[in-house]
């Protein structure tokens, strides 16, 4: 892969600060209560969620493009969970696509399809961890 932009975080744990090099990003981390912690910070989960969810409705954007259709009111949730996994931790991810009503059906399925294999979060995560889709 020839690298067109390349960004950088620094983190010092969930209990901690997360960083961008550019200084854009500067947030304290806090364990959510569900795991313990007191909340009183963002988690890896709402970064990684804010995240491809940005990239998954940015990927239709062009997919649409494609296909000719309109997804200026398409809105894309991500919902990342974290569990055991074995010995460890392990992720899972629920891309909630809303479309509006012009792309109910075959149209809006075959964009949401087309948009997961060309998001780079959705290659990223293939066969890694498990991501359904769902439509609404």
């Amino acid at each position: 892969m020839d690298a067109l932009y390349t960004a950088a975080a620094t983190a010092n744990g969930r209990e901690g600060r997360a960083v961008s090099s550019d200084g854009r990003i500067d947030l304290a981390l806090a364990l959510p209560p569900a795991l313990g912690g007191n909340g009183e910070g963002t988690n890896p989960e709402q970064l990684f969620a804010a995240g491809y969810a940005a990239c998954f409705a940015s990927a239709m954007s062009s997919v649409a493009r494609e296909m000719k259709v309109d997804t200026k009111d398409v809105a894309v949730t991500a919902e990342v969970s974290i569990g055991k996994d074995g010995d460890g931790f392990g992720l899972a991810v629920v891309m909630r696509v809303e479309l509006p009503q012009e792309l109910e059906g075959e149209t809006g399925l075959r964009l949401v399809e087309a948009t997961h294999a060309y998001c780079p979060y959705s290659k990223a995560t293939r066969g890694n961890i498990d991501v359904e889709l769902v439509i609404e």
